[in-house]
């Protein structure tokens, strides 16, 4: 599985860019999105990456976060929408915006991209909303541009040092992060500051060993509408 690839692009297609890694050129399907964010032919980028692997096909699939291709492979898993159309709802609202469609149950929002009907987009927000505060999770503070690289040079040794052991976190430590996480997601999705400070409060009150998602997903409940 290649899940990473970084060199030096060599062109950039309408839906896809040739990466030269080494001597080894890749073709990676991408959103308008991140060919745009993408620099010229000559240029250092990163991608993660997802490999299609069909019985007459292998396509890879590149991403700027692991977020984006997280949310790839979730569509993905929705019956109807394949790698086109999972593509397209990225394409559309980018990995924030499907998050906060999703979270939202905004299955309009998912209608909105192209070729995606009123029946799957609505598919797409039953199947994948309680999936989704595991996912905002996992983007909390993350950086969701793609990542320029400068290639190595054959003889050239990276070396990486090694950390010091890190002091074993307290539940007070990671109670304190897992909430700041959970008020960075929800100020994503939109919500006012003071609005979604009270609700992780309480979720945290609840549940005061919750983690990010947890506190997310209970967070949600708490500020959905009522009646």
């Amino acid at each position: 599985m290649i899940g990473r690839i970084s060199g030096v692009i060599v062109y950039k297609g309408d839906d896809h860019v040739l990466i030269d890694v080494r001597g080894v050129g890749y073709v990676v399907y991408c959103t308008d999105r991140v060919l745009a964010a993408l620099g010229r032919g000559g240029e250092a980028a990163t991608l993660f990456t997802d490999l299609l692997v069909r019985e007459d096909l292998l396509q890879l699939f590149g991403f700027p976060s692991l977020v984006e291709k997280e949310w790839f492979r979730l569509l993905m898993s929705v019956q109807g929408v394949g790698a086109k159309a999972s593509l397209a709802i990225l394409s559309a609202l980018g990995s924030d915006g499907v998050s906060r469609a999703i979270a939202l149950g905004d299955w309009n929002a998912i209608k909105a991209a192209k070729g995606i009907g009123p029946k799957t987009a609505q598919r797409v927000v039953n199947e994948l909303k309680d999936k989704a505060p595991a996912v905002m999770a996992m983007g909390a503070g993350m950086s969701a541009g793609p990542v320029a690289a400068e290639p190595l040079a054959d003889d050239e040794v990276i070396e990486t040092p090694v950390p010091a052991p890190a002091a074993p976190s307290t539940p007070v430590q990671m109670s304190a992060s897992a909430q700041a996480e959970a008020l960075s997601a929800l100020g994503n999705l939109g919500y006012a500051p003071s609005e979604a400070a009270s609700a992780v409060a309480q979720a945290a009150g609840d549940a005061p060993e919750a983690d990010t998602a947890g506190l997310i997903r209970a967070a949600l409940k708490l500020l959905a509408p009522k009646g």
